[in-house]
């Protein structure tokens, strides 16, 4: 692998064609995520950021290092996190949440055991603990607040998953919630910083997952699965066979809400629309209270 001297002072040169299609389909193969044309400033500026770190001035000398060996798949873990970062707050498209709530108040009323949940691409976990903050309310407003419940939380970039963990985000993150939220489930710190309450931090597991490998996920009877902001990264098809992965693990009753609009022509016998024009979400038919 050549490295380039001095090369902070040097201007990377523009991806050819060639090059592009070439970083674009094992981006897709590894990941799902297929950069459009429409995309490449994006690819070269992140592919660049990370080259700059490594001295390295060529394309084509970094695809050969990442494809090749021990040291490549090192290094692909790395270039990942460049590749992933997705802008995200707390109560992001309030609608779906509010959909989320009002579904929680009639689960509530008929299942017994356990709630589980799990927030799919949840980046650096504000839709996660937003989801935590619902069901306390739900929990709450039925009088069950010693119920239990879980939220999984998963994503492929590590970097985002620690910031999850920690729980620690700028007042700008917080815009979908409301004053009496924030003051309920966030703890000021200094510096503009906030601090996610323990309470809604012990509910949630993150845990790192590459969406190519749902098969392998020992994730199942799901009553919520919340699923925004991430399948416009992939191409229609794939959008479909993820989404009809989804669907076989919720549990019977269960609810799948993912953005509006990010896919229009899919349907699965397992489900129906829920009747809200707001959102984009589904149930699947069947309900826990037969099967007890």
């Amino acid at each position: 692998m050549q490295r380039t001297p001095h090369w902070s002072l040097q201007q990377l040169p523009d991806m050819d064609g060639a090059q592009f299609r070439q970083w674009q389909a094992l981006l897709e193969q590894r990941t799902g995520v297929c950069v459009s044309q429409q995309r490449q400033a994006y690819l070269q500026t992140s592919l660049g950021a990370r080259m700059r770190e490594l001295g390295i001035g060529d394309y084509q000398a970094y695809y050969e290092h990442i494809t090749a060996g021990i040291d490549g798949a090192l290094e692909w873990s790395a270039l990942i996190e460049w590749l992933t970062v997705r802008e995200t707050s707390f109560m992001r498209h309030r609608a779906s949440y509010d959909c989320v709530a009002q579904f929680l108040a009639g689960r509530l009323s008929g299942s017994r055991g356990p709630l589980q949940l799990w927030s799919v691409g949840c980046a650096s976990g504000e839709e996660a603990y937003s989801l935590a903050i619902i069901m306390e309310q739900a929990l709450a407003q039925a009088g069950q607040d010693r119920r239990d419940y879980g939220i999984w939380a998963s994503d492929i970039s590590q970097r985002a998953l620690d910031q999850a963990r920690l729980g620690h985000y700028a007042a700008g993150r917080l815009g979908g919630l409301t004053g009496a939220e924030v003051e309920q489930w966030l703890q000021p710190l200094q510096g503009g910083q906030y601090r996610v309450a323990p309470a809604l931090r012990d509910r949630v597991c993150f845990t790192r997952l590459n969406i190519l490998e749902l098969a392998q996920a020992p994730i199942r009877d799901l009553d919520i699965i919340f699923c925004q902001n991430l399948l416009i990264y992939f191409r229609r098809w794939r959008r479909r066979n993820l989404l009809n992965q989804l669907a076989l693990r919720l549990a019977p009753g269960g609810m799948l809400v993912i953005g509006p609009g990010e896919i229009m022509d899919w349907n699965n016998p397992l489900l129906e629309p829920v009747a809200d024009d707001r959102v984009q979400a589904y149930r699947r038919r069947g309900s826990m209270e037969c099967l007890e």
